[in-house]
């Protein structure tokens, strides 16, 4: 596989192509303040839980499941949708998303001896994550959590307990607790696979972190300022991600913005594709690279809006990344992707900490 167009190169590759100097009101926001720490975040989680992964990977190895399942919600679900492309692509085992209504609505029981079930919390509190969890205990699963807060509900029912060591997160719109849980996702899958290429990309995504969060994505603040709708293209390991921004747009922005694979979006969503319909496009640099980009030259070649993270075309706007290892280019592009929604609330008008009708835990039942 070949570099990014857009991607630093040579001996100073961490380094970015361009770099933002910005001091405006929207760089005082707490989401602003919590998604630049992500690189320490990733960094004290790494040393943090090192003792702790390799046990737990020992554990799973022993376990040898022939399934795991995720409970989450909202951007914890989104780590969750990394999970599976990340699992199932390193480990081979399928990796399926658990409903939590099945066992706080439904109370169906569910057959999962022998399996293993992830769940992934910034809070862990929210009580819907809570019975799914107690109820994939009871029916014969490992449970391990993923979670921000130590001492939370979900840390005292688990089996297994990893801490995202991402620190107190007081933004509505999780940032640094989002990229920890990828990390997270990344040491333990490493460690279990025995697979020494992902760990040494991983040991290198605090430094491309910082890299990626100096970034210049001013160009996409320019093009979304008036939207109103827009797509967010990803596929494979980046899928997660686009749906996290796709979210965030919502969130934070006022946007309607929504998350397709590359794949399913030519499956009806494509129609809506015309001149000057924006799309953004997240690619890395893995087997999915080849139809990511040519879908992108297709949206260019409709007269779409086409921005474009992680290859270049000549149709469309260039958002610049930081070279490394497709596995960790994901967090990378969502890190970048803080930054500019950041501003972009701060261009439409809208307070990035505070969206309406939202609260830090969602208390879903």
């Amino acid at each position: 596989m070949t570099s990014s167009p857009s991607s630093t190169s040579g001996p100073d590759a961490v380094a970015p192509r361009r770099a933002i100097a910005i001091d405006d009101a929207a760089e005082r926001s707490r989401l602003f303040a919590e998604a630049s720490e992500a690189p320490a975040a990733v960094a004290r989680q790494l040393g943090a839980n090192a003792v702790r992964v390799k046990a737990l990977a020992e554990r799973l190895r022993g376990l040898d499941p022939r399934l795991v399942a995720t409970i989450a919600r909202g951007s914890s679900d989104h780590a969750a949708t990394f999970a599976k492309y990340l699992i199932e692509t390193r480990l081979g085992i399928p990796t399926v998303s658990a409903a939590p209504s099945v066992s706080s609505i439904y109370r169906a029981p569910m057959r999962l001896e022998g399996a293993v079930c992830l769940a992934v919390s910034q809070s862990g509190r929210s009580p819907d994550l809570l019975a799914a969890v107690e109820a994939a205990k009871r029916a014969g699963a490992l449970v391990v959590a993923l979670v921000n807060v130590e001492d939370s509900p979900l840390a005292a029912v688990a089996d297994e307990v990893l801490p995202l060591h991402a620190g107190p997160e007081t933004s509505v719109a999780a940032t640094k607790s989002f990229i920890a849980s990828l990390s997270a996702l990344l040491h333990l899958t490493a460690e279990w696979a025995q697979d020494a290429e992902l760990d040494d990309a991983l040991a290198q995504a605090p430094e491309r972190l910082a890299a990626a969060w100096r970034l210049d994505w001013r160009p996409g603040v320019e093009a979304l300022a008036p939207a109103r709708n827009l797509f967010v293209i990803g596929r494979g390991l980046g899928l997660g991600v686009a749906q996290e921004a796709a979210l965030k747009l919502k969130e934070t922005c006022g946007l309607h913005a929504e998350a397709f694979s590359s794949a399913e979006v030519r499956h009806g969503p494509m129609a809506l594709v015309g001149p000057d319909f924006p799309v953004l496009v997240l690619s890395q640099d893995d087997e999915t690279r080849e139809g990511v980009d040519r879908l992108a030259a297709e949206f260019a070649g409709r007269g779409a809006q086409t921005l474009l993270a992680g290859a270049a075309h000549a149709g469309a706007i260039e958002l610049p990344t930081v070279e490394a290892p497709a596995a960790i280019q994901p967090l990378l592009l969502i890190q970048s992707f803080y930054r500019m929604a950041n501003a972009l609330a701060a261009a439409r008008g809208l307070d990035p900490d505070e969206p309406p009708h939202l609260k830090k835990v969602t208390r879903t039942l």
